[in-house]
C-alpha cells in the first residue's frame, strides 16, 4: 500500500498532543479542516502554525466551494454558489468566465494565505435538477457551459498557487439520493454518461486538472461497485481511457455511500486497490486510528503524485488590488 495515503481530521480548534502524534506518522499524508475547526482568522493562523510545526509536507485541505459549502466564513469573503455563474453565463458569457476566474483565484488566495494547500473544488457534476445534495453547487445544467466556467475557475485557482480537484467522477448530479446518507444508484448506460456527465472531467483533464474525487454512487449498468471502489472506473476509465495522471482522492469513507465496501479497514483497502491515491476518513477519529493502524502494517510504497498537491508560491505583485476587486465581484454575485 501507500505511505501518506490517509487524510484525517481534527476534533476542535486546537491541535491536541494526541492529534500531533498521529500527524507525525508517515502513513498520514493529509488533513482536512471543517467548520468545527474554525472560529476566526487568528485562531486559524495559530492552528496552521501548530500543524506545520509537526509536518511541513502535509496536504491540508478544506471544502471551500462557495454557497452552501464554505467551511470558513467569518473573516473570509462570502462566496456565491457556482450556479450563479451559470445564470450569468446565459446573459453575459464573457463576464461569467471572468467572474469564474476571479472567484477561483479569490477562494484559493484567501486559503493559501494560511498555508492551506487545497479546497476540494471545482464541482464538475451536471445539475440535472434532481439532486438536492448537488443542486446549486453545480455551475450549470449545460455541459458546455459547465466546462467553460469550471475551466476558468481552475485557471484562477492555479494562478493563486492551488491545485484543483474535480468532483464527483463520473457524475453525481443525476441521482436523487444523498451519498452521505445512503448509497445512490445511477441506472443509466455508460454511453449516456460519456455523452454528458463525463465530458467536463475529460475537458478539464485535457487542460491540466490536478486531482479527481470519485462519487460514492453505483452506476449499475457499468459496474456493481461504487465508483470510488471500482477498478473499472478508476483504472480502466479514468487512468486508461481518459488518460488522467493526477491524484485520485476517495470521498469520505465514513459516508453511508461507502458502507457497501464493509469495515473501515476494508473500505480503505478496497479504495486503494481500486486506484485511489489517498483515502479520507472524517468525523470518526476512532475509525481513522483503525485505518492508520492497518496502513502501518502494510508495506510502504512511495507515491510521488501526492506531493504535487502542496500549494505553490506565486508572485505577490498586484495582489491587494486584485483582492479588493475580486471581493467586490463576489458580493455582486450574491
Amino acid at each position: 500500500m501507500t505511505t501518506g495515503a490517509l487524510m484525517l481530521d481534527l476534533v476542535g480548534t486546537q491541535l491536541t498532543d494526541e492529534e500531533a502524534q498521529r500527524l507525525q506518522q508517515p502513513e498520514v499524508g493529509g488533513l482536512i479542516l471543517f467548520s468545527r475547526n474554525y472560529t476566526n482568522p487568528g485562531q486559524l493562523n495559530e492552528l496552521m502554525h501548530a500543524i506545520r510545526a509537526v509536518r511541513t509536507d502535509l496536504i491540508v485541505a478544506v471544502d471551500q466551494e462557495g454557497g452552501r459549502v464554505q467551511r470558513f466564513r467569518e473573516g473570509f469573503t462570502r462566496l456565491p454558489p457556482m450556479a450563479c455563474l451559470g445564470q450569468i453565463y446565459t446573459r453575459e458569457p464573457e463576464r461569467a468566465r471572468y467572474l469564474a476566474t476571479e472567484l477561483g483565484w479569490l477562494m484559493a488566495t484567501e486559503l493559501r494565505e494560511f498555508d492551506i494547500d487545497i479546497s476540494f473544488a471545482p464541482v464538475l457534476d451536471i445539475d440535472w435538477q434532481q439532486s438536492s445534495v448537488i443542486g446549486d453547487r453545480a455551475f450549470s445544467s449545460d455541459p458546455q457551459i459547465l466546462i467553460s466556467l469550471s475551466t476558468a475557475f481552475m485557471q484562477g485557482m492555479h494562478e493563486a498557487g492551488m491545485a484543483a480537484t474535480g468532483k464527483h467522477f463520473p457524475g453525481h448530479g443525476w441521482v436523487t439520493a444523498d451519498s452521505h446518507l445512503e448509497l445512490p444508484v445511477d441506472e443509466r448506460a455508460e454511453a449516456a454518461l460519456d455523452a454528458a456527465d463525463i465530458c467536463p472531467f475529460k475537458a478539464l483533464i485535457d487542460k491540466g486538472l490536478d486531482a479527481i474525487m470519485p462519487a460514492h454512487v453505483v452506476y449499475s449498468q457499468v459496474d456493481a461497485e461504487p465508483a470510488g471502489f471500482s477498478t473499472y472506473w478508476l483504472k480502466q476509465k479514468l487512468r486508461g481511457a481518459l488518460g488522467f495522471k493526477g491524484v485520485i482522492f476517495s470521498d469520505d469513507l465514513t459516508m453511508e455511500g461507502a458502507s457497501l465496501a464493509g469495515s473501515y479497514v476494508e473500505r480503505c483497502r478496497r479504495a486503494l486497490e481500486a486506484g485511489c491515491d489517498m483515502v479520507l476518513v472524517c468525523n470518526q477519529p476512532e475509525r481513522a486510528v483503525e485505518v492508520l493502524t492497518w496502513l502501518q502494517s502494510q508495506p510502504a510504497v512511495f507515491n510521488p503524485r501526492i506531493a504535487t498537491m502542496r500549494g505553490k508560491p506565486v508572485s505577490q505583485a498586484g495582489r491587494e488590488e486584485r483582492l479588493q476587486q475580486a471581493r467586490k465581484l463576489a458580493a455582486e454575485c450574491l
